[in-house]
């Protein structure tokens, strides 16, 4: 039994290092391209992302800890981080995906198979996270499943203020980047400075850039 946990507590460490390469990724390669394209305030919103993360964490920490051993039984404050950022980038999928179908059938479809494949790795890793933060299977599932209906909610805003929703938009990807750099720099990271020794390290290292040059391979498959 405690080699089997130990196993376990070893494929949720990998799966975590492998989310904060894809948050990484996610940031650099999708949100922030193509926020930037669309508004010269995109660089604001993206430091007002991870300064609102930071502001949130905080509250988080005090609404939950007021002493080191109450703090130990409290689901992790990254976890409700990574909720939040992911229900903002769901959201906005869904808004892309509706207007895609707005514009015609053929590119909606296109596009929900689009985001379908750059979900689907980074959803695994949202999974992790939030095991990794504390959760049970159970709730960690429901959670996440919970912050995947906001996409609903962005597509089906999109169909009936399509232009309102569009507007807002490219500052809505620069704060969810702001949110996901925050999340995989500050909270996630040093994390793996507890762990020792040069496999564990170099294996670390290799899983963050996988999750690095996946997001980056899902882009150029994309632009195809």
């Amino acid at each position: 039994m405690l080699l089997l946990g130990q196993k376990k507590g070893l494929v949720i460490f990998g799966l975590v290092n492998l989310a904060t390469g894809a948050l990484i990724g996610a940031a650099f390669f999708h949100l922030i391209p193509e926020s930037w394209e669309k508004t010269a305030l995109s660089p604001y919103f993206l430091i007002l992302g991870i300064l609102l993360f930071f502001i949130l964490e905080k509250f988080l920490y005090w609404r939950h800890c007021h002493s080191g051993e109450e703090c130990k039984v409290h689901v992790e404050a990254f976890s409700y981080l990574n909720l939040i950022g992911d229900a903002v980038h769901n959201f906005i999928d869904g808004a892309v995906i509706a207007g895609a179908f707005l514009a015609s059938p053929a590119l909606g479809w296109a596009t929900t198979l689009a985001v379908v494949l750059h979900e689907v790795p980074q959803e695994l890793g949202d999974f992790a996270i939030l095991l990794h933060g504390g959760f049970t299977p159970g709730k960690a599932l429901f959670y996440n499943l919970l912050s995947q209906m906001t996409c609903i909610l962005g597509g089906v805003l999109t169909y009936l203020v399509g232009e309102t929703v569009h507007n807002l938009e490219p500052f809505l990807l620069s704060f969810a980047a702001g949110g996901f750099l925050y999340i995989a720099l500050v909270d996630l990271l040093p994390e793996m400075r507890h762990s020792t020794g040069l496999k564990s390290a170099l294996s670390e290292v290799i899983l963050i850039l996988a999750g690095i040059f996946l997001m980056w391979g899902l882009k150029a498959v994309m632009a195809v």
